[in-house]
């Protein structure tokens, strides 16, 4: 199992950094290319959107730490587990309220929803 921990932990974290890294760095490009989002040079915007790639990119740090450091491990998992299912809830929420995304954005969800119930998935088996 602990194979399978420390492959769930990496593809968590590798994403949420590689991710947070393009979007503090090139946010309008990077939403363009990989959300089909066009976002205006708004220096509030950029501001929020810089912001919440930092926890993006820090939570991935701390998730790839639970990899090579055991007593991180069981932190790691929790905040996988708060970073995409808070994601995939916020999501599913517009869906209903705002309606569908584009397609680009609905693979994203379920990319996330996969890497949450994983991470759930691995949680429970370590704590069992």
């Amino acid at each position: 199992m602990e194979i399978i921990n420390t492959v769930i932990l990496s593809l968590s974290g590798l994403m949420l950094l590689f991710v947070g890294t393009m979007r503090i760095s090139a946010p309008i490009k990077n939403y363009l290319k990989n959300s089909g989002i066009q976002l205006e040079n708004d220096v509030n915007l950029l501001n929020e959107i810089r912001g919440v790639s930092a926890v993006m990119l820090f939570a991935g740090i701390i998730i790839l730490l639970g990899t090579i450091v055991p007593k991180l491990t069981l932190t790691s998992f929790v905040v996988a587990i708060l970073i995409f299912v808070g994601f995939v809830t916020g999501r599913l929420l517009s869906m209903v309220v705002d309606g569908k995304p584009n397609k680009q954005i609905t693979q994203g969800v379920i990319f996330e929803l996969v890497l949450g119930a994983a991470n759930i998935f691995a949680l429970i088996c370590t704590l069992t």
